[in-house]
């Protein structure tokens, strides 16, 4: 098995499943990520801790750093983890909290 690159989580999919990956691209961006009744920053919340509920790590870095591209803090994304600690559990928010660590590069309070 080759290594896979999660960098793009749509990329990585794409050779096998173009069809899936067009998905991704309209309606989910183009439509739904668009759509006025919510902000792409609130999206990115609900998004991140989706994919922590899910235990979606592959997926987690390229959202969490959308996250950031969308307006959410470090500080903001270190209180969701915990937050979501209580309802998706100790181990997904340890590996979400790691794996947001490894992604951003900086520590939870710092919001650069």
């Amino acid at each position: 098995m080759s290594a896979i690159d999660f960098s793009s989580p749509r990329e990585a999919a794409r050779a096998f499943t173009p069809q899936l990956t067009q998905f991704v691209v309209q309606p989910l961006y183009s439509r739904v990520w668009n759509d006025p009744a919510l902000t792409k920053r609130d999206r990115s919340l609900i998004t991140v801790a989706a994919l922590i509920a899910l235990h979606a790590e592959h997926e987690l870095p390229a959202h969490l750093k959308r996250a950031r591209e969308n307006g959410v803090t470090n500080k903001e994304l270190g209180a969701l983890i915990t937050h979501l600690s209580f309802y998706a559990g100790f181990p997904a928010a340890i590996t979400a909290s790691a794996i947001a660590a490894a992604t951003l590069g900086a520590q939870q309070g710092d919001d650069q």
